[in-house]
């Protein structure tokens, strides 16, 4: 359709519409005949096609019908008429990042959005991070002035000094007002028709076709009951398609969520009407049409994220929404109750966004009685769960079910999160009408669940107690807001005291069986019921106050004296969540402050004589019973422990804001103190062993400075001791003096002085001193010199009288520690002197033995000139050519890790072997992430000979450097791969069809070792040396060559000697006439080659078939030629076969230097890596020395001649690389003559490709370049001649001309590299004319090689985003919609990753998670801590405490160190040896 025929057709159209006397019903009667000609045809259409019609019939009519002109005008117009709102509203995808300000913020659920953080006054206060965990149920509360104490709005949301806040006053054209209006409506309502449509084959009366056609559709439905994996299996069997297609239809039904646990509730699957499947896709397709115009899209989030940009985006329209929502929230949530799908894309996820608004939240009580509804929501769900006496009874109760309702929970937190400041007299009503039913939640909860202790049998059963515990830690933070709520208000506070009261005293569940008793003590008296906690039923009904906290108490009592055995481990985890420090703030703390309570209003004898009775030791004290039973006995020793601890907590238990004078700060200071006294602590453990408020605070920041500094400390006690020492204080840290009592509980302490107490302490006494061994424990003497030193407290009128004492007998203490120390001093000194004595006499006596001995070491030795020194140095550290260093011959005598038997290294001797592990690397490719594709000529990936300049993949041997026999190794093995087969997830560890196993000493994983070859002692003519040198010149060591190769050449191929003949004639022929012999390479020395030990040429093989398998990824054939090339080759001992395909490979690698062979396609300079060349060029040219009946290698001189014409070839083709490669300028020096020389000719022979640049930048180009390229050819020949490098490479101190020199003359250079093209001009021009003609070179001059990376397209429900640390990919790991194939299976895309961009090994960041991922193979991996620690020095995994994090330069750098050194292999072995792995991970789906 032409764009003019579009622009009068929809604008007609919404003429009509809009002049109709019912739009609805012109506009109905419009989809009735287009949405079926679209959508759902007979003849599948693309999704292009299908998305163009759409725009085109229905989308841009409604445009045109909503702006009465053409949409693109009308939208323009609306953006520049719009300002922007002072609210973000950013709608939260799922795991988006988010922060929260800890200073500012009211609630935990208020947060930004990043860009809102990063301009906002927030960013310099403390605040945390977090991942948005829902998907639907949250936007950025940036502008809310109700969510920020300061600092509401960001730099882009400021409204400024001049602009009111927020205006509901519409800013729209009437006429645009009026038109939007209409069409909203009419859409909405069709929108929310179809979205709740139940019928599946008809439509209403407006959208029925007037021809029904018989086409269906069979529909399968998203749920959260059935796992990814579970429904690509269904489709497969029930559509019969493969898996690549049932994947891409799950894809689809998955779009929203994925359920992780499988269920055996069948599909959903519905037959509808291709008429009713067309309205429904077309309803899903408005979503993003609405997103454009207000801003929201989804299929099943459409209603949240329409609410979202819209209602909630105005106060008016927000406040409407939340009484609807409130009229109707006990539908909600029962509709939730029973739904299928998570909360996040549930409509009742919507109330954090209604209910945390204060002033919203109050007027929601005074209308609603949001709390009244809430409560009563809970109520009605749970009452299937209430007994006959009005209490909860959770048996058989649906897990699923009860957590869905345990999440009503979090409403009525949301509600009670700001309590009011002012009152109204309405609020008042509503909240306490709410706070009745509330209370009538808790008398349910009185005695549920109760427990009664088993005699004889063990309990056949464990009693479900979870479900209870979990509604009392839901409730934990809620009956806090309820007191600061009722607090906050003298009569609120008054009234709740007597609903509380009269509530408590209904409660009649459990009352006493028998009648009060007296009980008689010290001439005391108690009138008590009689009750036993250990005989009883152990329900929550109380008479007086402090029996419900007293009976709990003692119940935790004696389930520690393992009175409560045969009730099994149920009741045990309950008493341990009862006193858990995230736990017992509502529940132990609560206990022992009522008991408090209660001794500071009782007499103190009554009350223990209470205490007694409950602990049912009452007998036992006052002398009336006595038993046998050792069971018994240490029960009673047991209660008897527990009960005094409970006085000591009664009465020391202080620091609580109202029982004594401190406040918040001193208690946290306190709980800090205690956890550090027990072990040094990160700050994580601490925050974990402190209780946390509402707000999921600890106050730790603000107390943390004072009690203690972040720091590792390996002797903190010792530290302790000594600064104490220092400071003239006493060693022992004693115990600090509690904070007094406040007035109204001052009474407390005279517990510790009443009749009972010092009864009860004289018994226990009395025992100890009969030694009466299982009467008494010394945890029960600990416990009373605790409790006498409780009587010295503040409160004590005892305290000032006990201090003189223990100071004078300090001080006693201290005088005879001081008198030992002077004596123990004395005593060394008269020592010494005796000593000292001695040894004068010794000397004495024996002066001619010390007259005869050489000063510091120096006599005898001869004297050497400061010149033989200097020429000593300059021949010790040359390494190539006629002046090299000689190796050293000092014998290395090594000790078997396994054996522990000593041997020397020797060629003839057994073998001894490195650990080492060989594994594809790239480390140090610059072309990451691509794979190297084949060559034409079979020399590519197969068997790469020569490496590009890229450094694609190479191949890389480490080794932890431990040494062993290679018998002790083989038996080793051996026993390895016995003992290792019967591991469980043994092949997650290491690899034994690999070879793979650990290293025995270390652990470090290993697939190979390594034979150690001592060096050669070689016997070196210098004299010889000079005089060879002046015949074998550059150009006649190239004759030489040539000749040579083309003799091997005729005697191996007699047929085609001729045919070569002419051509390697012409191309030698310009290093001059004369040719030389055949065998005129022998003359200039030969000698026999090096003999090897069986064992050794063994290991060689091992070592040389383990490089070859895993750097060309190929199976183990010890039947292949190059395999038997490299392992002879290594071996020196040379067979036929062997040394003709390493001749072969020495001429093709010659042929890039030099035009001695007619090889076809040899690569170009630009496409070599003259390291790689030089490396095998110098260990493969020995080849060309073997004659056919003798076996010869080069002598020690010709080897250095060898070397460094070699190096000189490769230096200089190398340098030319770096010209024709580089564009870095430098700064003129005096240093170019030379350089612009070589410059002129390389763009003589290019035809001036090469831009002008001047000789200075020339020499910095190629000094710049050439820098890495020397270093390792000097590691190179260091290692392989032994050499001694100088001493100033080693240091640090050199500057980087000085190190450029001594690279130059450790290799034999001139110090000004360009020399090397003036002294070898005549054999090098003509080779520098063939090196820049070759076609490759100028292709590659004339246009440069852009690499443009397309990453896929990101997806905003990415749930794991993971960046590549090797190549910065950012990656969507664990996602079905980025799986691929690799090796013919389905991988993950870290796992295909990583097989490109680090050769099956991979190191990836998983950003949400923060945490780094290790990965080796497809089916191997492990994790590794982030770099990013926060200001505590520690790691965050999953954000959990989200702090804010920074990158750590160790860290990070021990990560980079990791990678460079090769480590990932051993680290992950590590870590899985460690872990004990019961179930596998599936790595290859990362």
């Amino acid at each position: 359709m032409a764009e003019g025929e579009k622009s009068l057709d929809g604008l007609e159209l919404s003429k009509q519409w809009l002049e109709a006397a019912d739009s609805r019903a012109e506009l109905f009667r419009y989809l009735k005949e287009q949405v079926p000609q679209i959508f759902c045809l007979k003849k599948e259409s693309t999704p292009q096609e299908e998305e163009e019609l759409m725009q085109s019939r229905l989308l841009y009519p409604l445009e045109c019908f909503l702006f009465g002109e053409d949409p693109q005008e009308g939208l323009e117009k609306l953006k520049q008429g719009s300002t922007s709102s002072q609210l973000c509203g950013r709608v939260f995808k799922e795991g988006e990042t988010v922060y929260s300000c800890r200073d500012c913020a009211i609630d935990p659920t208020c947060v930004l959005c990043m860009d809102c953080f990063q301009d906002s006054v927030h960013k310099t206060h403390r605040y945390k991070v977090g991942m948005h965990a829902s998907s639907g149920g949250g936007f950025c509360d940036c502008g809310d002035v109700e969510a920020w104490k300061i600092g509401p709005c960001c730099s882009k949301h400021d409204p400024g000094a001049d602009t009111a806040m927020v205006t509901d006053e519409c800013g729209l054209e009437p006429e645009l007002y009026e038109r939007a209006e209409r069409l909203f409506r009419i859409l909405l309502h069709y929108v929310t028709d179809f979205l709740v449509w139940e019928e599946s084959h008809d439509l209403s009366a407006e959208l029925q076709p007037r021809a029904k056609d018989n086409a269906y559709y069979c529909v399968l439905y998203n749920d959260e009951h059935h796992s990814y994996d579970h429904v690509i299996y269904t489709l497969q069997r029930s559509v019969n398609c493969d898996q690549a297609e049932a994947q891409t239809h799950t894809a689809l039904i998955d779009k929203e969520s994925n359920s992780e646990h499988i269920s055996q509730q069948p599909l959903r699957v519905e037959i509808l009407h291709s008429a009713v499947m067309a309205h429904q896709t077309f309803v899903l397709r408005l979503g993003p049409w609405f997103q454009k115009i207000i801003g929201y899209s989804g299929a099943r989030k459409i209603v949240h994220e329409l609410i979202f940009c819209s209602m909630l985006m105005e106060t008016e329209f927000k406040r409407l929404f939340a009484i609807e929502f409130t009229k109707h929230y006990k539908q909600l949530q029962r509709d939730f109750i029973v739904d299928d799908h998570e909360r996040s894309i549930s409509i009742t996820a919507l109330s954090v966004q209604i209910f945390t608004v204060p002033t919203l939240a109050r007027q929601l009580i005074e209308v609603g009685n949001v709390i009244k509804v809430i409560v009563g929501t809970v109520m009605d769900l749970l009452r299937e769960h209430l007994d006959d006496n009005n209490r909860f009874f959770f048996l058989g109760y649906n897990s699923d079910k009860f957590s869905r309702i345990q999440v009503i929970f979090h409403d009525l937190r949301y509600i009670l999160i700001s309590k009011p400041s002012v009152w109204t007299e309405e609020l008042r009503t509503e909240f306490m009408e709410g706070f009745k039913v509330f209370l009538g939640l808790l008398k349910c909860m009185q005695g549920m669940e109760e427990v009664k202790r088993q005699f004889g049998q063990h309990i056949a059963v464990e009693p479900e107690w979870e479900a209870g515990f979990s509604l009392q830690i839901q409730l934990r933070h809620i009956l806090a807001m309820f007191q600061d709520w009722c607090s906050s208000d003298e009569e609120i506070l008054m009234v709740a005291f007597k609903e509380c009261h009269s509530v408590l005293m209904q409660c009649n569940n459990q009352p006493f069986h028998r009648e009060a008793t007296d009980y008689y003590m010290c001439k005391h008296i108690i009138h008590v019921h009689p009750y036993k906690v250990s005989q009883e039923p152990e329900g929550f009904d109380r008479t007086q106050l402090v029996e419900h906290p007293l009976r709990c108490v003692v119940l935790a009592a004696q389930v520690s004296a393992e009175m409560w055995r045969r009730n099994g481990l149920s009741l045990v985890s309950q008493v341990y969540y009862y006193q858990d420090v995230k736990c017992r703030d509502e529940m132990y703390d609560k206990d022992i402050l009522m008991l408090q309570i209660a001794a500071s209003k009782m007499d103190p004898n009554h009350f223990l004589m209470l205490v007694l009775l409950r602990f049912e030791l009452f007998d036992y004290f006052n002398g009336s019973c006595s038993s046998k039973d050792q069971d018994e006995l240490i029960q009673w020793n047991r209660l008897t422990e527990e009960m005094l601890y409970l006085l000591i907590v009664i009465t020391g238990e202080r620091y609580v804001p109202g029982v004594s004078e401190v406040t918040k700060e001193d208690v946290t200071m306190r709980e800090v103190i205690h956890l550090l006294c027990i072990e040094p602590m990160a700050h994580s453990s601490l925050v974990k062993g402190l209780p946390e408020n509402e707000s999921h605070e600890t106050g730790l920041e603000s107390v943390i400075t004072k009690v203690a500094t972040f720091k590792y400390v390996k002797t903190a006690e010792e530290s302790q001791k000594k600064r104490r020492t220092h400071e003239g204080n006493d060693k022992a840290l004693r115990p600090p003096m509690p904070p007094p009592f406040c007035p109204a509980f001052s009474s407390v302490v005279r517990l510790l002085c009443c009749d009972i107490i010092i009864h009860v302490l004289r018994r226990v006494l009395q025992r100890a001193a009969e030694d009466r061994a299982t009467h008494w424990t010394e945890a029960m003497i600990q416990r009373i010199v605790k409790c006498l030193r409780e009587k010295s407290s503040p409160s004590a009128s005892m305290s000032m009288d006990t201090s003189k004492p223990e100071e004078s007998a300090q001080d006693k203490e201290k005088a005879e520690r001081k008198r030992k120390a002077e004596a123990a001093k004395l005593h060394r000194q008269k020592i010494m002197a005796q000593m000292s004595a001695m040894q004068k006499n010794f000397i004495e006596s024996n002066k001619m033995l010390y007259e005869n001995m050489p000063e510091s070491g120096t006599q005898g030795e001869p004297v050497t000139t400061p010149e033989n020194c200097a020429m000593e140095h300059r021949e010790l550290c040359v390494a190539v050519g006629p002046l090299r260093g000689c190796s050293p011959a000092e014998r290395e005598v090594l000790t078997c890790i396994l054996c522990q038997e000593e041997q020397e290294v020797v060629a003839q001797a057994p073998a001894m072997v490195l650990t080492a592990c060989v594994q594809r690397s790239t480390v140090l490719t610059q072309c990451r992430g691509k794979i190297p594709a084949n060559r034409a000529d079979g020399t590519g990936a197969s068997y790469p000979l020569f490496m590009p300049p890229e450094l694609a993949v190479g191949t890389h041997t480490g080794s932890c450097g431990h040494v062993m026999h290679a018998t002790c190794w083989q038996k080793y093995f051996e026993a390895v791969q016995n003992m290792t087969r019967n591991r469980l997830h043994a092949e997650l560890i290491i690899d034994l069809e690999n070879g793979e196993y650990l290293c025995p000493l270390c652990k470090s994983l290993c697939n190979t070792v390594v034979p150690l070859i001592p060096f050669e002692t070689l016997t070196f003519n210098y004299e010889n040396a000079e005089i060879i040198g002046q015949h074998l010149t550059l150009p006649r060591w190239i004759q030489i060559l040539s000749a040579r190769i083309k003799g091997l050449k005729s005697i191996a191929q007699d047929n085609e000697c001729n045919t070569q003949a002419s051509s390697v004639d012409a191309d030698t022929g310009l290093c001059g006439e004369g040719q030389p012999d055949f065998r005129s390479i022998l003359s200039y020395g030969v000698q026999e080659p090096r003999k090897f030990s069986e064992s050794i040429v063994e290991m060689l093989v091992v070592c040389a078939t383990t490089v070859h398998r895993v750097g060309l990824q190929t199976g183990p054939n010890e039947l292949c030629p190059r395999l038997k090339a490299i392992v002879q080759f290594s071996a020196a001992q040379r067979l036929k076969s062997s040394q003709a395909v390493i001749q072969r490979h020495f001429n093709d690698m010659l042929g890039v230097l030099l035009p001695v062979i007619g090889r076809k396609n040899t690569p170009s300079i630009l496409e070599v890596d003259f390291f790689h060349l030089l490396v095998g060029l110098v260990l493969s040219i020995p080849s060309l020395y073997q004659e056919e009946a003798v076996d010869l290698q080069p002598s020690a001189v010709s080897s250095a001649y060898n070397h460094l014409h070699i190096l000189h070839m490769v230096t200089m083709a190398h340098m030319l690389q770096v010209l024709l490669t580089s564009t870095v300028a430098g700064e003129e020096t005096e240093e170019t003559r030379a350089a612009a020389e070589l410059y002129a000719a390389v763009s003589h022979h290019t035809d001036r490709l090469n831009p002008d640049v001047s000789g200075s930048s020339v020499a910095e180009r190629v000094k710049r370049g050439m820098e890495p390229f020397l270093r390792c050819a000097a590691l190179f020949f260091n290692c392989l001649t032994g050499v001694n490098p100088p001493e100033e490479l080693s240091s640090t101190a050199v500057t980087s001309q000085g190190q450029m020199e001594a690279l130059c003359s450790y290799l034999a250079l001139p110090s000004n590299v360009f020399q090397l093209f003036q002294e070898h001009r005549d054999p090098v021009t003509p080779l520098l004319q063939r090196w820049c003609g070759n076609p490759a070179v100028t292709k590659a001059l004339r246009g440069k090689i852009q690499t443009v990376r397309c990453p896929k397209s990101t997806d905003d429900d990415r749930k794991h985003p993971t960046l590549c640390l090797f190549c910065g990919a950012m990656l969507c790991s664990q996602s079905s919609c980025c799986l691929s194939q690799l090796d013919g299976e389905d991988v993950g895309a870290c796992t295909a990753h990583a097989a490109t961009c680090g050769a099956g090994v991979g190191m990836f960041l998983r950003i949400r998670e923060c945490e780094i991922v290790l990965m080796a193979s497809k089916t191997r991996g492990s994790t590794y801590p982030a770099p990013y620690l926060d200001d505590y020095g520690e790691t965050d995994p999953h954000l959990g405490r989200g702090n804010p994090l920074h990158l750590c330069p160790e860290r990070y750098r021990k990560l980079n160190q990791l990678w460079q050194q090769h480590c990932i292999l051993e680290e992950i072995a590590r870590s899985l040896e460690v872990v004990n792995v019961m179930f596998a991970f599936e790595w290859q789906m990362l």
